[in-house]
């Protein structure tokens, strides 16, 4: 079978399956019957062709895969779900890169040491002979790249067909799927959400709930990949997350590009959904909101302070400001003021006391000047961030900031280092030392010292590794704060309390098999969307 050109994106996979290829899942369950067939040579030359056999004579489905991913925690999810499938199907996937058949390689397009990393790991691959599948945003963006040229990509709303694009790799094809998922030419959020998964977290279910935004910021490479918003209906996601729960999960994160914006391209909200997830919460799990820009927040705000006061949801919110000179936010085209930002801010601190508002800043972007970063490091020293993103600008090929006159790499670095400096002179949770707190035990320190934990505002408390704590409500005693974390002693006499959800899968272990193989058996073929 002649390998595709990858100087031509395919509309499909069908470009280069035929109708008498086997699909997928008809290899998974026929796999016991297959018998290697040995030939046998006498000559020299025979020996030589044998030990190199054509790459159509691979078996696909019984490779070791190693799945890496950066980035935010969108594409974290995407890497899972790709895990899950490739894994239901009887590919093993390891965590040694080196024991691995096939790289599949889930890239982040926010920053270029990011793209740098993964580049790295492209010539790696090579190097080491691995077959390469690329994900994620970069080669979503940008797929013409000379270093992508040869590879099989695919794209961030085509992962539901991961196992193909991997079997047509396994086999020596370079296969790209890029497109989109529309439904009577509207496009749709993404893939199923109830494909098999494998959690990075057994205890953690991370659901996007939309793709893409409504913005154009100038310096975003994202948006090349991600495209305009697209949401998933409510019904979807609220299935979603009672599957999740079902599954022993005690935590949920939602997650996307802008989660304030959900629901404006389908007629719906942010806030009706959240009312509709909190309905199916067990006692003992919660919610975790993902970030949102200020100018779709402001719309809902009294009904986001009532939600945030939920005792299964926690007072946290993500809302970058980026800068706190509003010329610069004219720059960038972030749609909002610095005083929209602070009205959020505000009113939030107010209505729900005690929420963590974490925030991201961008250090050195075209035009900046030292008054307008002055500005910025006034408002970190005004509101203390507990939890601050600082990043140093970085130009994004094809964007319009890569355009603009840059801010000399020495103020970048050195403006960066400035607010960095500002933001480690204060201590944002000495104040709670000698506090009694009930916090979600989740998962295991850096170190492997704790476990780690999470009070009502969403702060990290680690607490000692008492496997009976795990996925578990603690009440605990703070008696001990660093600039990042507090630390909690189990109260003796308080009870451990156990969420009202199933036992939690193993660490590797596939969500979601009993309903997709169902889906799989029932369909004549791959199942497509």
């Amino acid at each position: 079978m002649p390998s595709a050109s990858c100087d031509t994106l395919l509309d499909d996979i069908e470009d280069i399956v035929s109708q008498e290829d086997s699909k997928p899942q008809d290899r998974h369950f026929a796999r016991k019957h297959v018998v290697p067939k040995v030939r046998r040579r006498n000559t020299q030359k025979y020996l030589q062709e044998e030990s190199s056999p054509p790459s159509d004579s691979t078996i696909p489905g019984i490779q070791k895969i190693w799945v890496r991913t950066w980035g935010c925690s969108h594409n974290n999810s995407d890497g899972e779900y790709m895990a899950g499938q490739l894994a239901a199907y009887g590919y093993k996937i390891t965590e040694n890169a080196s024991d691995a058949d096939l790289w599949l390689l889930n890239s982040c397009t926010v920053k270029n040491p990011a793209e740098d990393h993964f580049r790295n790991s492209i010539k790696k691959a090579q190097e080491e002979n691995k077959k390469i599948v690329l994900a994620g945003c970069v080669p979503q963006a940008q797929p013409r790249q000379d270093y992508l040229k040869g590879l099989s990509i695919i794209g961030v709303q085509q992962i539901d067909r991961v196992v193909e694009v991997v079997e047509e790799t396994i086999k020596g094809h370079s296969v790209r799927l890029l497109g989109q998922k529309k439904d009577n030419g509207k496009r749709l959020g993404g893939a199923r959400l109830d494909l098999p998964k494998i959690r990075k977290n057994p205890l953690i279910e991370i659901i996007s709930i939309n793709t893409g935004c409504l913005n154009a910021c100038t310096y975003c490479k994202t948006k090349h990949a991600r495209g305009n918003l697209a949401s998933y209906l409510i019904d979807e996601l609220v299935d979603r997350a009672k599957q999740s729960f079902q599954e022993g999960v005690c935590e949920i994160w939602l997650t996307s590009e802008d989660t304030g914006a959900y629901g404006r391209d389908i007629g719906t909200s942010l806030p009706t959904l959240l009312w509709k997830l909190v309905e199916v919460i067990p006692e003992g799990a919660m919610l975790r909101l993902g970030m949102t820009n200020p100018p779709y927040i402001l719309e809902h705000l009294e009904e986001m302070a009532k939600i945030l006061n939920h005792p299964r949801v926690y007072a946290f919110l993500h809302i970058p400001v980026q800068s706190a000179s509003d010329t610069v936010l004219m720059e960038m085209k972030r749609e909002y003021c610095v005083a929209d930002f602070k009205r959020v801010v505000d009113f939030l601190k107010e209505k729900v006391p005690g929420i963590t508002i974490a925030t991201d800043i961008i250090c050195g972007f075209p035009g900046e000047t030292d008054q307008d970063f002055q500005e910025t490091v006034k408002l970190v020293e005004e509101y203390k961030f507990p939890s601050l993103f600082i990043n140093q600008f970085y130009p994004r090929p094809g964007t319009p900031a890569a355009k603009m006159e840059q801010v000399p790499a020495q103020v970048k670095k050195q403006r960066t280092k400035d607010l960095s400096r500002v933001f480690h002179s204060y201590s944002p949770y000495d104040h709670k030392v000698g506090e009694r707190q009930q916090v979600l035990v989740t998962e295991e320190s850096f170190d492997c010292k704790f476990y780690v934990a999470h009070n009502r505002f969403y702060e990290q408390v680690l607490v000692p590794k008492n496997p009976t704590f795990l996925g578990k409500m603690v009440e605990v005693d703070i008696y001990e704060s660093g600039k990042h974390f507090m630390k909690g002693q189990p109260v003796s006499d308080a009870k451990v309390h156990t969420p009202s959800i199933s036992k939690p899968l193993a660490k590797g272990e596939v969500s979601g098999l009993t309903e997709w193989y169902s889906s799989c058996k029932s369909a004549s073929g791959y199942r497509r969307i």
